[in-house]
């Protein structure tokens, strides 16, 4: 399901700023070569994960969800002097891509990847978070936010990407595995009182969250 109209996407990105090389080398290449390229934040959400990320100036970012690494450069863009992104991926290999073109960015002594299973590595990672992009399995979305939370800073930012999921969520019953689970983190999110949050109808749909 199509939620914007074609022309809607096309002039927001071509009045948008465009993406740097390096980004648009990854996106080119996960459209050519990755089975689910649709996966990629692309350049209308990139530049507002690095809007964001300069509004903020995080010190700390954690990123759950790395892919081929675009969205962890939009991100790092606005960190600190002395600031990193910690970004989390499950796959080896997919992690192997990104951290090539990571290798390769201005930046890339501020990102440290971390592969295997988020909510093992979670626990050992001894920071506090000023900003946090969850974007992997939407089954682990509740399991993840309840494990960032505690390590989030007061008047920190959450983002949680896909919660249309394809616009799946607006149906009664959805019938599959990752639209349920983003229907019952959508509902999660939506009863807690100790988060301010905000739901920004770009792309496939990003819950903005701030901790109390």
């Amino acid at each position: 399901m199509d939620l914007l109209p074609v022309e809607l996407e096309q002039f927001t990105a071509s009045f948008s700023s465009p993406p740097d090389a390096l980004q648009q080398e990854i996106d080119a290449f996960t459209q050519k070569n990755h089975p689910e390229p649709h996966m990629l934040s692309g350049p209308v959400q990139g530049k507002l994960l690095e809007m964001i990320s300069h509004m903020i100036r995080p010190r700390r970012i954690l990123e759950v969800g790395t892919f081929t690494g675009y969205s962890a450069l939009s991100l790092a863009e606005g960190l600190t002097e002395d600031g990193e992104i910690h970004t989390l991926e499950l796959r080896e290999e997919t992690g192997k891509i990104a951290q090539g073109y990571f290798d390769r960015s201005p930046l890339k002594n501020k990102i440290k990847l971390h592969i295997g299973n988020a909510l093992e590595i979670l626990p050992q990672l001894n920071e506090t978070w000023d900003l946090v992009f969850i974007d992997a399995d939407k089954p682990g979305y509740i399991a993840y936010f309840e494990t960032i939370i505690g390590q989030v800073r007061k008047n920190g930012f959450i983002l949680a990407d896909n919660i249309f999921f394809h616009g799946q969520v607006f149906e009664e019953n959805p019938k599959k595995k990752s639209a349920k689970a983003i229907k019952e983190f959508n509902d999660f999110i939506r009863q807690r009182n100790d988060i301010d949050k905000l739901v920004l109808t770009i792309r496939d749909g990003l819950y903005l969250m701030r901790k109390l």
